[in-house]
């Protein structure tokens, strides 16, 4: 049991001497940030071609059925199906877009097209390649079913039909519906406006030449910044902050006067150097302090009045995990929609490296028609492999009891971005 207390010391960090932090619960941590939160109502308008992208506020439901008479799904003739049929009269023709009032019976026909309306008293559209047309006969070569190629009402949607939710992203399908409604102005979220501040004497930023061996450019901001864009927020890069407190202090005061949320990376961690968990304690409330969680579990979450603080670990894997873990709950939260959870099936076996709920990057397959949970290519190491997340990964979700996965294991997963 000694051997094994210190194994963990070692393996955590913790230096002799030193208590054993106990850290709340993942699910205990988010309650207490859902207690704390003040809805997000600001809303304005754009146009549809801005809105790819944006978090839609308000539930979209259909105005009427559509479509709202029959519709021909093809190119052909519309009739009065009777299954005695082998020859049908030509009367006219109804290009899409057009309406002629017509009324058709009998054994008579109307040349339609793809789009067009279904004349009173048709219920069947024969396509143009089972025909034989001579003069004004159209004689049936191959014959069709009853309501054949026809577009019945209501067949994309009913009336009243809630066809987008509330906190939705604007996609590109969402941006088709939304013109098929003839909604040209859309109600959105205003985008959170969300600093990321990078912190630490090691790291250059972008375009900056490393003047040795020890530094390294900064992936944490803009990799954050990327994924708060497409979490539905307004990301506002700030200058990296070198290892000093009063440095890193009037940086984070500075950020808070532009931003609802401050996203911080690095210093809050057992290092001499770990100048942000003193600039939180000494000026903010923090209502999260650590969590039982791999990667991250030195993360600290703070108010200042209603904007909040996420100080997230220097490792960028660690960094872009715990972004998705509590800033886009956050945003989630505000937008009211929930957290990404699929369910899966484990495609080989797993052992957990951790005592804590562990999070670990991993692919998704789609194989007949069931969804597939693989580490092909993903790399055991520190939690600074950041590459991990590439390739569209997602985040295994193993709880804090669990040690073993068994291929074939039905599993939790949570989707990246």
């Amino acid at each position: 049991f000694k051997i094994l207390k210190l194994e963990i010391r070692h393996l955590w960090g913790i230096k002799k001497g030193q208590k054993m932090k106990e850290f709340m619960s993942y699910e205990a941590s988010l309650e207490i940030l859902r207690s704390t939160l003040v809805p997000w109502d600001r809303v304005e308008k754009v146009t549809l071609t801005q809105a790819l992208d944006r978090r839609i506020a308000v539930d979209i439901a259909a105005q009427d059925n559509y479509p709202a008479q029959p519709v021909s799904a093809m190119d052909g003739y519309a009739f009065a199906w009777r299954d005695d049929l082998s020859e049908l009269e030509l009367i006219t023709d109804l290009p899409a877009g057009s309406d002629k009032g017509l009324k058709v019976g009998g054994a008579k026909c109307v040349k339609t097209f793809t789009g067009s309306l279904m004349s009173e008293g048709t219920d069947t559209l024969i396509p143009v390649e089972n025909v034989e047309v001579v003069g004004s006969k159209v004689v049936i070569k191959k014959p069709v079913p009853k309501g054949f190629a026809v577009r019945e009402v209501g067949e994309s949607y009913k009336k009243d039909e809630i066809l987008i939710k509330k906190g939705a992203t604007i996609g590109y399908a969402e941006t088709a519906l939304l013109a098929e409604l003839g909604i040209f102005n859309v109600s959105v979220f205003v985008r959170p406006r969300v600093a990321v501040l990078a912190t630490g004497s090691e790291i250059k930023d972008l375009g900056e030449p490393l003047e040795n061996a020890a530094q390294i450019h900064s992936s944490n901001h803009v990799g954050i910044a990327a994924m708060v864009r497409k979490m539905g927020g307004e990301p506002v890069l700030c200058e990296i902050v070198r290892d000093r407190a009063e440095l890193v202090k009037d940086a984070i005061v500075r950020a808070l006067k532009s931003a609802d949320v401050l996203v911080t990376t690095g210093g809050i961690s057992m290092g001499d150097y770990d100048f942000v968990k003193g600039a939180l304690g000494e000026n903010f409330d923090i209502i999260i302090d650590g969590s039982a969680i791999k990667p991250g579990r030195h993360i600290k979450v703070a108010k200042a009045g209603e904007k909040y603080i996420f100080a997230l670990p220097g490792f960028p894997y660690s960094a872009m995990v715990m972004c998705v873990l509590y800033v886009r709950v956050l945003l989630n939260a505000w937008f009211g929609t929930s957290e990404p959870k699929i369910t899966a099936i484990m495609d080989e076996d797993y052992k957990k490296r951790s005592p804590f709920l562990e999070f670990t990057a991993v692919n998704l397959v789609n194989r007949d028609g069931k969804i597939y949970v693989n580490l092909g290519g993903k790399k055991l190491g520190s939690s600074a492999i950041v590459n991990n997340l590439t390739n569209d990964a997602a985040l295994l979700i193993i709880p804090k009891e669990t040690e073993f996965i068994a291929k074939g294991e039905i599993v939790e997963v949570l989707k990246m971005v």
